[in-house]
């Protein structure tokens, strides 16, 4: 049948020298991957801004529930983030998150709050002039709850490790390896814990937020073990090198 659905761009995997196997979250029909045929085209080739990580679009498709992938039979911009794609932080961010969610985001069925709060997020992102660099971060944090993971409020800092397994903090470290240290786990309580305006207002060195994201994937990937590698991951990390993260914040001053 043909049915129509907005959907939020997630991942891109290339097929043929002018198709796409694109991963969206659709309204409707929770994740979907879609053939995108002619996107590589001379002719058709200009629509592949409208195919980046986060942005999102109304597509019209060839649906079949017995079918793995579906198939696009039209689109049209809904929203275009279009401060994103000038500013190589910004890019780095929405490729790197669209990866992640491409690997969490399994559930085939509608799953209207959680497309709202990632359309809402797109739209803080690309709006955002300064203090986005923590954008990926609290994403994911908010993230937790709609997956089912959301880690329980650390009501006493004397609980001062958090225990990726059990999603709670602890006040002592665990047997196993699988928490973050102190100074981490303190970080990750303030996240948890707080607004998107706050979460972009913690003060975090490029250094420091790269251990606060691998302390986040670490817990993903004990919950979600389709996480699988990140290939956007080493080139999100050296953006966000201290060096660099200084070099490309005043590009775009």
């Amino acid at each position: 049948m043909i049915d129509r659905t907005p959907g939020i761009v997630l991942h891109n995997i290339k097929y043929s020298d002018s198709g796409t196997i694109t991963h969206f979250f659709t309204e409707k029909y929770g994740r979907l991957p879609v053939m995108v045929r002619g996107i590589g085209n001379r002719k058709t080739g200009k629509h592949k801004i409208y195919f980046q990580p986060l942005s999102v679009i109304e597509m019209v498709v060839y649906y079949k529930e017995t079918r793995e992938i579906q198939i696009l039979k039209e689109f049209s911009p809904l929203y275009i983030p279009a401060t994103i794609y000038g500013n190589v932080i910004k890019s780095s961010i929405a490729l790197f998150t669209g990866e992640v969610l491409a690997s969490v985001l399994k559930e085939e069925a509608p799953q209207k709050d959680l497309f709202n709060y990632l359309s809402d997020a797109i739209k803080y992102f690309d709006r955002s002039e300064s203090g986005f660099q923590n954008f990926h971060i609290g994403l994911l944090s908010g993230l937790c709850s709609y997956l089912g993971i959301e880690p329980g409020k650390r009501e006493n800092p004397d609980y001062a490790y958090f225990d990726f397994s059990n999603g709670a903090f602890v006040r002592i470290p665990p047997a196993h390896s699988n928490y973050a240290r102190r100074e981490i786990s303190d970080i990750l309580a303030d996240i948890f814990n707080s607004s998107w305006e706050n979460i972009q207002n913690i003060p975090l060195t490029g250094s420091m937020r790269n251990e606060v994201l691998t302390a986040l994937l670490d817990y993903f990937s004990i919950h979600f073990p389709s996480l699988k590698k990140i290939n956007s991951l080493r080139i999100f990390r050296e953006v966000f090198k201290p060096e660099n993260e200084v070099k490309q914040l005043k590009n775009f001053e």
